[in-house]
């Protein structure tokens, strides 16, 4: 039984100190891979450093809506370097945040528009950011067209949301948040998703599981949303871990492709 997280920031300073244990208590709880999103350059070519190091991790690179206000020529032509990389399985974090703006929301559509197109040219998913923009969001994937893959990473839409995105060929993926004493509305997407698109993570070291809630998140605790997943779908925790398993190496090819084979 292994687990893929499938959104995970081990480039985040919150493990400077400590990376290596993070990455063996993963493992030991049977989270076998992890994906690596990148939210601006620096963090992108970080995210693809720690993937070269490391068997069964695996780097997105892009450029978060947070900054949407970094991305110009240079960046861009640097992000299409990095999608040669052997271990660089999608574009991401993009997408859409107007709950901070913190770069304007015209720039911030501006940026996501250019780098669908980026990831349409180099036939590689997308792992999207959506937070308090959904109408803006879902207009500009359709605008987008046809032959698009990727994630709704960290759904916190409702379940009426679900439909649009699921039409549009798109994966949702759950993380702690589901795990919440006053979770309302994730449950009921759990259970609506298809079990053919259903993805796990733990975007840590954000959206921290219960009962460690207020802590720093790691990807061994993805176990305790995935229990609570299993809990709400009626199903076993081992079956969980291989449909989402085998869910993240279809949206993401090129991890299927490297080594190491799943097992």
């Amino acid at each position: 039984m292994k687990f893929f997280d499938t959104h995970c920031h081990l480039n985040d300073g919150a493990y400077r100190d400590d990376l290596e244990e993070v990455i063996g208590r993963a493992r030991h709880e049977g989270v076998g891979y992890i994906l690596v999103p990148g939210y601006d350059l620096p963090s992108s070519v970080q995210a693809v450093e720690l993937a070269r190091r490391h068997q069964g991790v695996y780097a997105a690179v892009g450029v978060h809506p947070h900054d949407a206000v970094t991305y110009d020529a240079a960046v861009e032509k640097e992000l299409q370097r990095l999608f040669a990389e052997e271990k660089v399985v999608a574009v991401g974090e993009i997408g859409l945040d107007y709950h901070y703006n913190h770069s304007p929301r015209q720039r911030q559509q501006e940026v996501f528009r250019r780098q669908l197109a980026l990831a349409k040219a180099a036939d590689l998913p997308v792992i999207i950011h959506n937070r308090e923009a959904h109408n803006d969001l879902f207009r500009l994937l359709q605008a987008a067209g046809e032959n698009h893959r990727g994630v709704l990473h960290a759904y916190s839409g409702s379940k009426e949301m679900l439909a649009g995105f699921l039409a549009l060929g798109f994966y949702i993926s759950i993380g702690g948040p589901v795990t919440f004493r006053n979770a309302r509305k994730l449950p009921e997407v759990v259970e609506a998703v298809p079990l053919r698109r259903l993805l796990l993570e733990t975007d840590a070291p954000y959206l921290t599981p219960h009962p460690y809630r207020g802590r720093r998140n790691e990807p061994a605790y993805l176990l305790h949303s995935a229990g609570r997943v299993a809990e709400i779908r009626g199903m076993n925790r081992e079956e969980l871990a291989v449909a989402t398993t085998e869910n993240a190496f279809r949206l993401f090819p090129r991890a299927a492709a490297v080594f190491p084979a799943r097992n």
